[in-house]
């Protein structure tokens, strides 16, 4: 027996949910589909636990930062105590979401799902049929494909761990490689990181990646650049990453070489669905190349951050879109940020594309004696700003320090609102704090 529905949504995460949630309200009958844990990356294997435990190196390194400034005695991270604190968050959470849901009045099926040949979603034992069907599957770490592989751990691992090891290597330069490097050794591995060019983190403010990364060095991790790991072999306890000129012995490999969009068990040849190694291709309506089938998430084919965010915005914009808009999808600055001591935030007109000098203007400043991070000792906190001189306002930012998540914020309101510099300068802030400073930076 079919059952029939208005919309089925593949994927429990906060796409999903959220749009499950938002169409309930519309009063359609609505099922969610989810074959792993309910909420999603974020709250069960992503963002959320990472902060947690980027909360390890947030204190190690302000106590490391203040030494003979008033502070003295060293603190020392506690992984499996840590690891508790976070599993407190994650544990209940996939339950809680798919209760939550249930509910809500929305029918849930805790099953691997697809699309069969007559266009219908097989759920385990269960056919489910949709006046509309929303892909929100998401993405999967991606795994190199090189011998050994199969010794390789993701993040999701890494996340999940029991003990930290010893010594630790992350194959991948970009968010995830920085970003649990960085957690690694505040929690006292030593800690390597490879990656395949001399551009990491390529989609930020190259100088200001440089020196992020010089920073990182002096802290004890070490960088490989321009290293392709061609084979990883075990050698009695150890495994050994090989590749030209190059062996290093290590007790665990993570690969944070980017992640895959889940596209490729869940039919989607079945009822012409156009995909790309990117994801599942949309127009501005979150329409695929099938009419009745919408994708939302980071599933989607995109150049636009694949962020927690932008996720629920895409699910607020089908609720409408599924309630009787008519109105395509239109984004607004996405704010960009890898965590870390000091972490880097972007936002808006990237520095190195705003190039013209007649119609931009670019400002740089140093904030490392500023009082705010004077007073924390911080060692590295710069920004950029790109002004544009015609209307007066701020069209892009990157900030490097430890509290750059402040600023980026802001500076994404004043992008969105197009407010013009003097009219920001009129506000008055609460001094002093980091949102005080803005006004210095433009």
């Amino acid at each position: 027996m079919t059952k029939q529905y208005d919309v089925v949504i593949l994927g429990g995460g906060v796409a999903g949910g959220s749009l499950a949630h938002s169409l309930r309200r519309q009063k359609k009958t609505v099922a969610v589909v989810e074959d792993n844990l309910f909420g999603g990356t974020c709250p069960n294997r992503g963002c959320d636990p990472k902060k947690i435990l980027l909360a390890g190196l947030e204190v190690t390194q302000l106590v490391d930062d203040m030494q003979g400034n008033g502070i003295s005695g060293k603190v020392s991270v506690n992984w499996p105590d840590l690891m508790r604190h976070k599993r407190q968050y994650t544990n209940p959470i996939s339950n809680a979401t798919q209760n939550g849901l249930i509910s809500d009045g929305i029918d849930t099926y805790h099953e691997h799902a697809h699309f069969n040949q007559d266009g219908l979603i097989e759920a385990g034992s269960d056919l489910l049929s949709g006046d509309k069907y929303v892909i929100a599957t998401g993405q999967r770490p991606s795994i190199l494909d090189i011998p050994g592989k199969e010794l390789f751990k993701t993040s999701t691992d890494f996340l999940n761990l029991d003990q930290m090891p010893s010594d630790v290597t992350f194959i991948g330069g970009g968010y995830i490689g920085f970003e649990l490097a960085g957690i690694a050794h505040a929690a006292g591995a030593k800690v390597h990181l490879i990656h395949h060019n001399d551009h990491p983190l390529k989609q930020f403010d190259q100088q200001l990646v440089s020196q992020a990364v010089d920073h990182l060095k002096k802290l004890g991790i070490d960088f490989h650049m321009d290293t392709d790991v061609k084979e990883v072999t075990q050698v009695g306890d150890q495994l050994v990453l090989s590749g030209d000129d190059f062996r290093l012995p290590t007790d665990m490999v993570f690969c944070t070489a980017g992640r895959t969009p889940n596209v490729d068990t869940i039919g989607l040849e079945n009822v012409n669905v156009k995909t790309d190694k990117h994801g599942v291709v949309v127009n501005d309506y979150l329409q695929t190349s099938n009419p009745n089938i919408f994708a939302m998430g980071d599933v989607v084919s995109t150049k636009r951050p694949k962020l927690t965010p932008v996720a629920g915005f895409e699910a607020g914009y089908l609720a409408k879109y599924f309630n009787g808009s008519t109105d395509k999808i239109q984004f607004k600055s996405i704010p960009t940020i890898v965590f870390g001591q000091p972490a880097l935030a972007q936002v808006g007109l990237p520095s190195s594309i705003a190039t013209d000098e007649s119609r931009y203007m670019l400002i740089t400043n140093d904030m490392s004696a500023w009082y705010s991070y004077h007073r924390l000792n911080e060692p590295l906190a710069k920004a950029k700003v790109v002004i544009d001189r015609d209307t007066e306002t701020v069209v892009g930012a990157t900030v490097l320090s430890n509290h750059a998540d402040y600023l980026i914020n802001i500076f994404t309101l004043m992008i969105d609102q197009q407010m013009k510099i003097s009219d920001f300068n009129k506000e008055i802030l609460a001094y002093p704090t980091f949102a005080s400073d803005v006004q210095y930076l433009i």
